[in-house]
């Protein structure tokens, strides 16, 4: 009867237990997925890929900005990235004279192309596993605190010895939770330039309503270009500087796809945590993903109704709603999706396989066996701290501008206090142009709205042991609208002209003003709450937490030892692999894995900030003039796959059997985004704008002759 459970457990959880899913290290695709990849259609070798002898396509792709993914696709440092990844790059070039977002950009000349201050390129150019270096000298019974420190030397002396170039920059990465090391060598570009844009009415076309959701038809691309010094290497904005050459760009394929063809998404995923338990799942749908979508339900409406009012408001706070925005509806999507496939029941008839592998080993049963139930103790300890820190960090971290300017000048001091001048001055000169970038589309009158909804909200939900004492006597529901409008009115830091007039000040003045400011007042006393009721016991909670997830990991790998298991997201290169699917979202419902410019057209609705096109674009359609890019008199624009993304995703590059450039990741669809912490290949669902789409806007809907010159230099032959 035991070993008919264990096999129909083995049987039930067989989906848990497959690498079709995964973010694997490229490096180690030779050992451990070459073979399952080529399964699948792949026609490269793993050298192909990560090579640190040769150019490979590792050469090609760079992590855009330290937030999303790019790949070079011409000789000449050209960059193709997402449309949203570039949106805040053309939108600091906007204004209602020259609106890009609303008209697009089409830069004729190297010499039109656009500076970008702060934007970088990275390529990775090797890693290599330290492990052993950084854990030497570790001891069984030493504190988390130990740990971390000795692990802290350890990596500093290894940095100090690694051997590279100057314009080179080494770092060293956890994965596994600090189970495995790797260096990373890295060479970042300094100089990179706006070239061409769609108008968001393609590049962000079904905007809010489609986000996260398939079938989609947003052509979600912008070219921006790497420049170099005379050498090649990193260098300063300068106009002397020269479009960078590159050791490797992608080739292009007009062949299109068809289901079940092999795709690679090769970039930089962001973050996720694919080995949480059942009470971990448990926790993130009752208790994290609740109140971060509450408080951006609120946020959003008040901005939104503001944006439809006036399109100058529209214009200002469109970078800032598509962010808030966008965690929202993806927090949506991933707790709908984690009950769909009953995340929490998978998880935990997959910890009883786990529990019934460690009852038959005595030694593993004292190792791992109490691993399980602490889990759960610890999160239902968690839960209130969680629950105020949440809702801490939307109210003065995310969504209300006036608290998070406090909390930034509160750092300042406290900067100034710890590292006197120098460190003043440091921390100053990096504050000043993040600030200038947000005032220069602050609307205090809009923001006081957003700070009044969730402040309420705040007060309601927080735990009255977590709020500062008498805050909600004072801050009552009747009192709101005009305490509110008199912080704003009264507050220094509520105006771009009140800013600049305090960066003249020294550190003490500066710190004498801010202290009678009442809006600096107000976040203090809420930091000062969070700080001494919450913050303390919930870093203890997380902390223990963290070790025990790691010893989860060790015990996972050690029980199931057949299993491939790759590391969570950490912002490091990447290799996921898939294929083109498509997939049944719910009862008697299909989705097919392409779209077509025919979809763009059934969701038109004129003068719509989401589904308006423009009068080109429709007169290309009736005229079906798509040149070489269309397929049977129908113009492809979006596909899906069953690749693992995430955020940091966006922009990669999508990559056929043969390593060619077929399209470019942008989201994934609504039912698949638990796909952070449970990826189910039956939902789970990455969409991709097809290159064919790109090069038409490019060619015929932009007619910018000279990049389309460019890019035809690195098509492949067609099969």
């Amino acid at each position: 009867m035991k070993r008919l459970s264990t096999l129909l457990l083995c049987f039930l959880l067989l989906p848990l237990l497959r690498a079709d899913e995964g973010m694997w290290l490229p490096n180690l695709l030779k050992q451990l997925n070459e073979k399952d990849m080529q399964a699948m259609g792949m026609q490269m070798t793993a050298e192909d890929i990560y090579d640190i002898n040769r150019a490979s396509l590792k050469d090609a792709i760079v992590s855009f900005g330290g937030f999303c993914t790019a790949s070079l696709i011409s000789p000449e440092g050209l960059l193709l990235t997402n449309h949203h990844c570039g949106y805040s790059s053309i939108q600091s070039h906007s204004t209602m004279e020259h609106n890009y977002l609303e008209d697009g950009f089409w830069a004729g000349s190297f010499e039109q192309e656009l500076p970008n201050p702060g934007l970088t390129a990275t390529f990775l150019v090797r890693m290599e596993e330290v492990t052993q270096k950084v854990i030497a000298g570790l001891q069984a019974g030493m504190t988390a605190q130990e740990r971390q420190s000795l692990i802290d030397k350890n990596i500093a002396a290894i940095l100090k010895e690694t051997p590279h170039e100057a314009y080179e920059e080494v770092e060293i990465k956890p994965y596994f939770k600090g189970l495995q090391y790797y260096l990373l060598v890295t060479v970042t570009y300094r100089d990179i330039r706006l070239v061409g844009t769609p108008p968001e009415s393609i590049g962000k076309f079904g905007a809010d309503t489609d986000n996260w959701v398939w079938p989609r038809h947003t052509g979600d691309f912008s070219l921006f270009r790497i420049y170099a010094g005379p050498d090649n290497l990193p260098a300063d904005y300068s106009p002397n500087n020269q479009p960078y050459r590159p050791k490797k760009y992608l080739q292009i394929s007009l062949d299109g796809i068809r289901e079940g063809d092999f795709t690679l998404v090769f970039g930089y995923p962001a973050r996720t945590n694919e080995y949480l338990p059942a009470s971990g799942i448990k926790h993130i749908l009752e208790v994290v993903d609740p109140v971060r979508v509450g408080m951006r339900d609120l946020s959003l409406a008040v901005m939104g109704a503001a944006m439809r009012r006036n399109p100058v408001v529209k214009l200002k706070y469109a970078s800032k709603f598509a962010g808030i925005a966008n965690g929202w509806k993806k927090w949506i999507g991933e707790m709908q999706g984690l009950k769909r496939v009953n995340a929490i029941g998978r998880k935990t008839q997959f910890e009883l396989l786990f529990l019934e592998q460690l009852s038959a080993n005595p030694d593993l049963q004292k190792a791992f066996g109490d691993i399980l139930p602490r889990f759960k103790e610890l999160y239902a300890e968690l839960a209130p701290y969680e629950q105020s820190h949440q809702y801490y960090t939307e109210f003065t971290g995310r969504n209300v501008d006036l608290l998070r300017t406090a909390g930034l000048m509160r750092r300042l001091l406290k900067i100034y206090e710890s590292s006197g001048q120098k460190g003043f001055d440091n921390f100053k000169q990096r504050l000043q142009p993040y600030l200038e970038k947000q005032y220069k589309n602050y609307l205090p009158q809009i923001d006081q709205k957003v700070f009044a909804a969730l402040m309420q909200a705040y007060l309601e939900q927080v735990p009255d042991a977590h709020l500062p004492e008498g805050i909600k006597e004072k801050w009552t529901s009747e009192q709101m609208a005009g305490l509110s409008a008199e912080l704003y009115q009264n507050s220094v830091l509520s105006s771009a002209e009140s800013i600049d007039q305090l960066w003249r000040l020294s550190p003490k003045k500066l710190a004498k003003t801010l202290e009678a400011d009442p809006a600096y007042q107000l976040f203090t006393r809420l930091a000062k709450a969070y700080e001494e009721k919450v913050q303390g016991d919930y870093q203890r909670i997380k902390s223990e937490l963290e070790e025990l997830q790691r010893r989860y990991l060790r015990g996972l790998i050690t029980v199931f030892p057949k299993k491939h298991f790759y590391p969570d997201a950490n912002g490091t290169l990447r290799v996921t692999y898939g294929q083109v699917k498509g997939y049944q979202p719910r009862d008697a419902v299909v989705f097919l894995p392409q779209t077509y410019l025919a979809g763009v057209m059934e969701k038109y609705k004129p003068g719509d900030y989401e589904f308006d096109v423009p009068e080109k674009l429709r007169q290309l359609y009736e005229r079906k003039q798509y040149g070489p890019y269309g397929e049977n008199k129908r113009l492809p624009v979006c596909f899906i796959g069953t690749n693992h993304t995430t955020g940091g995703n966006s922009g990669s590059p999508v990559l056929d059997a043969r390593g060619h450039l077929i399209g470019l990741n942008f989201d994934r669809v609504w039912e698949g985004t638990m796909s952070d912490v449970f990826y189910d290949r039956s939902i789970c669902r990455n969409i991709m704008v097809d290159i064919r789409y790109v090069l038409f806007i490019i060619e015929k809907y932009a007619e910018a002759e000279n990049l389309v010159q460019e890019i035809r230099g690195g098509m492949a032959d067609r099969d």
